[in-house]
């Protein structure tokens, strides 16, 4: 079990909540018994969070391109009397990630709680442009978008299903996406690292709502460089003397966004400051500063729509509801059964 440690670094007033460390495993019992789907278990901050939730008694169902890493996880949880499994699996390939859920689902007939951990630093040099034997530009290499974003899509994708699989009031289900100080902050020459990072926190914000409805947590946990295998020879270098961020709370953090029981605690951002506390960046703390200008604006353009009601499908009688919905000015209903189907309809304004 990793044990957590309080810190004595503080953070300016700035109302966002202090989470104590004492404080992050107290839900402990709520995992035992439940299925935990990781990927990036292998090593860093995945591994130890798989750990940690076997500890308390959850089932630890593992993906990871380090297949052997993977099962030394594995084997470390089942020496200590717990149950776990794993699977190859490169989370930019959509068959893998799926290949990775249904695994879950045959070894234990439930997913409870996932964690998008998988993650890569800035690979390629994005600016320096390369050239071909004929002298046109080469295409970028995107495997930090391909493995930080799209491999988090997926994974999000899939939980929104599987989570609601069985699913009975006051289950714990739960999605953890794994963010950075980068999806606040971007970071010089560290163009698509702070690109997905800052898209994997919008990820979070854009499907809070339809996971509430769903009675599914979800939230995104964003720490400051940790001493992980990600972290690269020479940005450790360049972080020589910098407190980093310790592993132990960042997996501290994962554990009690995915086991809080507050629904006010739902669709969150969880930050850890170099070796500072964990802080809680509300859905009420999005709407500060610059965002309070954004959310007065948009929400006065919404008052002025009239919304229509639910109605049949006007693309095929087999569907029974559409959604109505502001789309580029105009309001379209949207079927979800179609696949975003748009016709047109009347736009008033009061």
């Amino acid at each position: 079990m990793y044990r957590i440690t309080s810190s004595t670094t503080t953070m300016s007033d700035s109302g966002i909540s202090k989470i104590d460390d004492e404080k992050l495993l107290s839900h402990s019992a709520r995992v035992k018994d439940k299925v935990l789907l990781i990927t990036g278990g292998a090593s860093g901050i995945g591994k130890a969070t798989a750990l940690q939730f076997s500890a308390y008694g959850a089932k630890v169902v593992i993906g990871d391109r380090n297949v052997d890493g993977a099962q030394a996880t594995v084997d470390e949880i089942i020496q200590a009397g717990g149950l776990a499994t794993c699977i190859s699996c490169d989370v930019s390939a959509w068959d893998d990630v799926v290949a990775l859920f249904e695994l879950a689902m045959r070894a234990y007939g439930a997913i409870d709680v996932v964690v998008a951990c998988a993650g890569v630093t800035e690979i390629g040099a994005f600016g320096v442009v390369k050239f071909d034997a004929n002298g046109k530009p080469l295409k970028p290499r995107l495997t930090t978008l391909d493995v930080n974003l799209i491999g988090t899509l997926y994974t999000a994708h899939l939980a929104q299903h599987y989570l609601t699989q069985g699913r009975t009031e006051g289950d714990l289900k739960s999605l953890v996406l794994l963010g950075s100080i980068a999806s606040w902050k971007a970071i010089r020459r560290g163009t698509m690292y702070s690109a997905s990072k800052h898209a994997v926190l919008g990820t979070m914000r854009s499907l809070y709502p339809d996971f509430a409805d769903r009675g599914i947590r979800i939230s995104v946990v964003n720490p400051f460089f940790a001493d992980t295998p990600i972290l690269a020879l020479p940005i450790k270098l360049l972080l020589a003397g910098i407190p980093l961020t310790p592993v132990t709370r960042i997996v501290g953090a994962i554990f009690y966004s995915a086991t809080d029981p507050d629904p006010n605690s739902n669709g969150s951002a969880w930050l850890l400051l170099d070796d500072g506390p964990v802080f809680q960046v509300s859905k009420e703390d999005f709407k500060l500063g610059v965002y309070k200008v954004l959310d007065e604006r948009i929400n006065s353009m919404q008052k002025g729509l009239v919304y229509y009601t639910r109605r049949p499908c006007l693309v095929s009688t087999k569907h029974d509801s559409t959604a109505c919905a502001p789309v580029g000015g105009y309001e379209y209903y949207v079927c979800f059964y179609c696949h975003g189907s748009k016709i047109p309809l009347n736009m008033k304004f009061i």
